[in-house]
């Protein structure tokens, strides 16, 4: 959840890491800091709030340290308070420490550190481990020749293999001033080389303005990064030959481009998004495959003798689950189950055969998705063969812990979304679930192939529509915004594949404008919420043409009986709507299947103008998170 950056090299740290930060502070804003080494010391600097509480504080400092770690945070243990801020350190002050992550025995470890001496000042259970090193280098270099050059590394080698959890860290000490060493256990971290400089981060964006040549590190890895080079490690010490690879994203894709805010852009750029699946899963028009016209490169494996699917996923991931367990079951036919990543883990499903998991994850490492794909897979090994595990992941994110750990992968092109609100990977999940249904549908040949030529005909005029859907809404949104500004209530509604999206609408409203939100299928309104309802609680129906189109008008009108205000996201040319609703926001009118591509965005376009009329940040949002990559 946490952001880590550090550097060595030729220039000074002090802006690299401020400006690295800046681009990580997607994943946590509770508090930041940074600490280089300078004049054979450690220079700490630290502030709770936004990180430009801690620019302000630095830029009264000179500073030319050319090596230094920063954090931005996002508190799991203790409040956040400069004091819990990191990086922490060590008694003397010569060790400091980031970390992303949770070390699930630190109250065992303190314990046995203030046994032998040591005082802690924070709540954190990061800081047991520059106390950890501290204690392991006084050992070592009891241990060493006085040349040994390796105290420092194996100090933090030991101590990597004494914390249990999952975590990321970066360690530099005042004595070992040429020296930055990353470690990793199950939490993202990644090194960038540069032109005799190097970087470590917790994703991509924090460095790629300065190199796009990178190294993930994997589980159980470590990196010694020094100004001649880097090395990388086992936690066992032996060294690894690894290759670096070339990141495909520039720096301009991580600025806003003249959007007020990310989240603003990142909704305009759905159609692009929605555009590369098309080019990417579809084969050209007219490239009539005899088995069928979907290319996702998924091996025959997967489809063989299949009888049902389970979807794993938390968040926005679990409502595009939603919409893929519809389109799965209704158009190939296969039994679907969606469950939260998080309760999967701790009471999974019974075992079935011929199963098909898929883990859905827009970063491809959030924690309870891949815990749970683990945990599948390691109940299902040396089962008999068609109880053997079959493992899938839809992620933004192939190079991410999913990538490793699952075989198969279908990746959702929609580039880095910075805004912690999800927009265009939902639409993006929303694509690939598509996709993968019509795969199925033409292999299973449960529709037939006119029918399967019509819905991706109809789904290569999607963008179109959802450009047309913003040029007409973003006016429209923005001053309906200007009533709700106000609203402590809301109530979305939605039937059959529009369901997930009422979901998906609350849940956009409560992240970003703090309003308290729910999401209802329609008919379920007169079983308890209905009385939820007065004039204070506005109504978001989804109402577009197809199978529940009346249905879904019946249930506002209930709603409208108990004095709601009702807003109706539904195609402009259905008279009856405007005589039931209060506001109509239009979508085009689109196959129903297809429609959640569009009623999504006036619920993004809704929840957005809302907050930003409300004042809020909402590209960080209070209490979240970009990535969840801890339990």
């Amino acid at each position: 959840m946490c952001g880590i950056v550090g550097y060595i090299g030729t220039q000074a740290a002090t802006e690299i890491l401020l400006s690295g930060l800046e681009k990580l502070e997607y994943r946590g804003y509770d508090s930041a800091g940074i600490a280089t080494i300078w004049e054979g010391e450690l220079n700490c600097v630290r502030a709770k709030g936004k990180l430009y509480n801690l620019r302000s504080k630095i830029e009264q400092q000179e500073n030319s340290s050319a090596i230094g770690i920063g954090h931005t945070r996002w508190a799991t243990h203790g409040k956040p308070e400069e004091y819990n801020a990191h990086p922490h350190m060590d008694m003397a002050g010569r060790v400091a420490v980031v970390q992303n992550g949770i070390i699930e025995n630190y109250r065992e470890l303190r314990e046995q550190l203030k046994a032998q001496g040591h005082e802690f000042v924070s709540e954190t259970d990061t800081e047991v481990i520059p106390h950890l090193v501290a204690q392991f280098i006084k050992e070592e270099k009891a241990l060493a020749d006085d040349n040994s050059d390796n105290i420092f590394f194996e100090a933090v080698r030991k101590v990597a293999n004494e914390l249990k959890g999952a975590f990321a860290n970066a360690v530099i000490c005042a004595d070992y001033p040429d020296e930055l060493i990353a470690v990793r256990q199950q939490a993202p971290l990644v090194i960038g080389f540069g032109q005799g400089e190097f970087f470590c981060a917790s994703d991509t964006p924090a460095i790629v303005s300065h190199t796009r040549a990178v190294l993930p590190l994997e589980n159980g890895e470590m990196a010694r990064l020094t100004p001649l080079g880097v090395e990388v490690y086992n936690f066992a010490g032996v060294r690894q030959r690894k290759q670096v690879r070339m990141l495909s994203l520039s720096p301009t894709m991580v600025e806003k481009q003249g959007f007020k805010h990310f989240m603003l852009k990142e909704i305009y750029e759905q159609p692009g998004v929605v555009r590369a699946c098309l080019d990417a899963y579809f084969n050209p028009e007219g490239d009539n495959a005899a088995i069928s016209p979907i290319s996702l490169g998924l091996a025959e494996e997967l489809y063989a003798e299949l009888e049902q699917i389970q979807i794993v996923a938390c968040g926005t991931s679990w409502h595009a689950a939603l919409v893929g367990k519809y389109l799965i079951e209704q158009l190939a036919n296969i039994p679907t189950q969606v469950q939260y990543a998080s309760e999967f883990r701790y009471a999974p499903a019974p075992l079935t055969a011929n199963t098909l998991t898929i883990g859905v994850t827009q970063s491809g490492e959030t924690a309870d998705t891949l815990a749970a794909l683990g945990m599948e897979k390691e109940r299902r090994q040396g089962r008999e063969p068609k109880y053997q595990a079959r493992l899938m992941g839809i992620t933004n994110r192939p190079e991410s812990s999913l990538g490793h750990m699952v075989p198969h992968i279908i990746n959702t092109l929609a580039g880095i979304e910075i805004g912690v609100a999800a927009t265009k990977t939902f639409t993006a999940q929303l694509m690939a679930f598509y996709a993968l249904a019509l795969d199925l549908a033409a292999r299973r040949q449960t529709i037939s192939r006119d029918r399967l030529e019509e819905i991706i005909n109809d789904l290569r005029h999607i963008p179109k529509e959802i450009e047309s859907t913003l040029e007409s809404q973003e006016k429209l949104t923005e001053h309906l915004a200007h009533d709700f500004a106000e609203t402590q209530d809301f109530i979305f509604l939605g039937r059959g594949i529009n369901f997930p999206i009422a979901l998906e609408g609350a849940l956009k409203l409560k992240e970003i404008s703090y309003i308290h939100a729910e999401g209802y299928p329609a008919g379920e309104m007169k079983h308890g919420p209905i009385a939820l309802l007065d004039a204070k609680v506005p109504v978001v129906a989804i109402a577009t043409t197809g199978s529940v189109y009346e249905k879904v008008i019946s249930n506002a009108q209930e709603a409208k009986a108990r004095d709601s205000r009702l807003i109706g996201v539904t195609p402009v040319n259905q008279g009856e709507a405007a005589d039931v609703f209060n506001d109509m926001i239009p979508v085009s009118e689109v196959d129903e299947l297809l429609s959640p591509l569009l009623t999504v965005v006036p619920m993004q376009l809704l929840a957005y103008h809302i907050a930003a009329r409300r004042g809020l940040d909402v590209d960080q949002p209070r209490n979240l998170a970009k990535s969840v990559t801890v339990e």
